[in-house]
């Protein structure tokens, strides 16, 4: 790794920090260096607050000011040069005198999109672009599918039985996930923005759906409904523990394309995890509609028959972890 690597790496560090918190932005961190020594680090905290470059930047001791334009200061994503909740974060750094600054990907929102790159490079800026692109670009995955693919980041999930079982034959869940797994699930959906589910699960299973194994902001909870079956009060979804969305034909939603596409437009979504049943599972594998699947399977749990898991065939695992019986695969699509 040299020396423009190993300052961008703590950038993606850095960057994480914001995880979940703004939403729908995406994840920046910023390092200020002169001659191998960091002067200050920021990153984006809040949707809405101070974007890394600035954090950064507001940072430097007062007798580091000067060396600022002897400086290089490393960024994980393309600086925006547009006015949006924020000023735009180009004219700061050209305002600094930053003398050279460190790339890792460029900005996919066409309001940024290269413009800020041009800025920086127009003011005579030395600009290095493309250091750790890959790396920047998967920490970000949720942002660039919202900007590319216009829709939110999609993960399916579901636990099945050694024998690929998702429940018994008349169709009641079985307890599948073991506590250690029970747990993880809790901290996937603290990572997204919403939590998906058909409205057989609700009737079948009332899950509360929420955050509740761990600490974490609880993410909206979608109920699709289609033919509005679902009465308030019924149902722990209704409760005030989690914002609640109801959507059924009555508020012109067909099916979940359409769920998927009100999610984004009208909820500014990023992200949402469905979580079943196997029915709706099966439609977003039909319709190849999804980023990442991540499957439990409890390899010393055999059902013998019962209700079949999701069919999911020709595909690489990324990568796997067990917790005790529990093998967790994940499946990933993103580049």
């Amino acid at each position: 790794m040299n020396r423009d690597e190993h300052f961008m790496a703590r950038c993606l560090v850095l960057a994480q920090r914001g995880a979940r918190n703004v939403m729908p932005n995406p994840l920046v961190g910023a390092v200020l260096v002169h001659q191998d020594q960091i002067l200050a680090e920021g990153y984006h905290h809040y949707f809405g607050g101070p974007h890394a470059e600035v954090d950064c930047l507001n940072k430097v001791k007062k007798e580091d000011t000067a060396l600022i334009s002897e400086s290089t200061l490393y960024v994980s994503l393309e600086p925006c040069s547009h006015f949006g909740k924020t000023p735009p974060c180009a004219n700061l750094i050209i305002e600094k005198k930053v003398k050279r600054v460190v790339i890792a990907c460029l900005d996919a929102n066409p309001q940024v999109a290269g413009n800020g790159l041009a800025l920086l490079k127009n003011n005579g800026i030395e600009v290095l672009f493309g250091v750790l692109e890959k790396e920047a670009r998967a920490i970000n995955k949720r942002f660039f599918t919202n900007q590319e693919k216009q829709r939110p980041y999609i993960i399916l999930k579901w636990a099945q039985s050694a024998d690929g079982f998702i429940a018994n034959a008349d169709q009641e869940p079985v307890q599948i996930s073991n506590p250690p797994t029970q747990i993880l699930n809790h901290y996937w959906r603290s990572q997204e923005a919403a939590i998906a589910v058909g409205v057989n699960t609700v009737l079948k299973d009332n899950p509360s759906l929420t955050t509740r194994f761990v600490k974490g902001t609880n993410p909206l909870r979608v109920v699709f409904d289609r033919k509005n079956d679902l009465k308030e009060n019924q149902f722990q979804v209704f409760n005030e523990d989690a914002p609640f969305l109801h959507l059924s034909e009555n508020g012109g939603i067909h099916n979940w394309q359409e769920v998927i596409h009100f999610l984004w437009k009208e909820q500014q979504v990023s992200s949402v995890i469905i979580e079943g049943g196997s029915k709706t599972l099966h439609y977003f594998l039909a319709h190849d509609l999804w980023d990442e699947t991540r499957i439990i399977t409890n390899e010393e749990l055999k059902t013998g028959n019962g209700y079949a898991a999701p069919i999911f065939e020709n595909q690489t695992c990324s990568y796997e972890e067990r917790f005790d019986a529990c093998t967790v695969r994940y499946y990933e699509r993103f580049n």
